[in-house]
């Protein structure tokens, strides 16, 4: 069996639509808390995206590790199109018929010049399939991968064979450096969605969760 286990990246500085910008203090402490929590779990590969949260996310893994992470660019967070870099306000004044039709999930919608789930699926299996034939050629089980909230979403959906229309409804509020164990099965070449959203190491400080993080998305 090899363990799967993606990381949502820490808390970005900046409460507007996926912009490429580093943690901030809360972000980096959320960081720490999973970086100790992953050391009692035999990790033998570090893997982000490239976008500056979660490489420094990764990063501060990597050190409690002793991990070099690898970057793999199709591991970044959806494409949000014409969305990206604009406030909740914003958002709302210019787009708030589809935001009003994407929070009903009925249909797969990409944001205006973004992505679909099975898009960001698409792009994203090649790349986790291509990190479990490394580890079966290293002889290795345990894989973590710092990545992004829409693409968890949109791989659980995937590997679930749900409707991507459903990916919102994939924990409604996926925290920061939270834990979804995905393993893969070599014998029946199934995926087994072990465990989603597991935030157990940063309860005792509420203040980190997202609940208290104004953001646009």
């Amino acid at each position: 069996m090899i363990k799967l286990y993606f990381i949502r990246h820490g808390r970005q500085n900046s409460g507007l639509c996926n912009v490429d910008v580093p943690l901030d203090e809360a972000g980096e402490k959320q960081a720490e808390l999973v970086a100790k929590r992953l050391k009692g779990y035999d990790i033998h590969r570090l893997y982000c995206s490239g976008l500056i949260r979660a490489k420094q996310t990764a990063k501060i893994i990597g050190k409690e590790l002793d991990l070099t992470e690898y970057i793999e660019e199709d591991l970044r967070e959806i494409s949000y199109g014409d969305l990206e870099g604009l406030s909740g306000e914003q958002m709302k004044s210019r787009y708030g018929d589809f935001l009003e039709q994407r929070k009903l999930a009925r249909e797969d919608l990409p944001c205006p010049g973004g992505e679909t789930g099975q898009d960001v699926y698409n792009r994203a299996m090649p790349v986790i399939k291509r990190i479990i034939e490394k580890a079966k050629e290293e002889e290795i089980q345990n894989i973590a991968i710092v990545t992004h909230g829409g693409l968890i979403r949109s791989v659980v959906a995937g590997i679930l064979e749900a409707d991507f229309a459903k990916k919102l409804c994939v924990a409604k509020d996926l925290e920061n450096c939270s834990i979804t164990e995905i393993d893969y099965d070599e014998a029946t070449e199934n995926f087994i969605l072990e465990r989603l959203n597991d935030f157990a190491h940063i309860e005792a400080e509420p203040i980190l969760l997202r609940k208290y993080f104004k953001r646009s998305l």
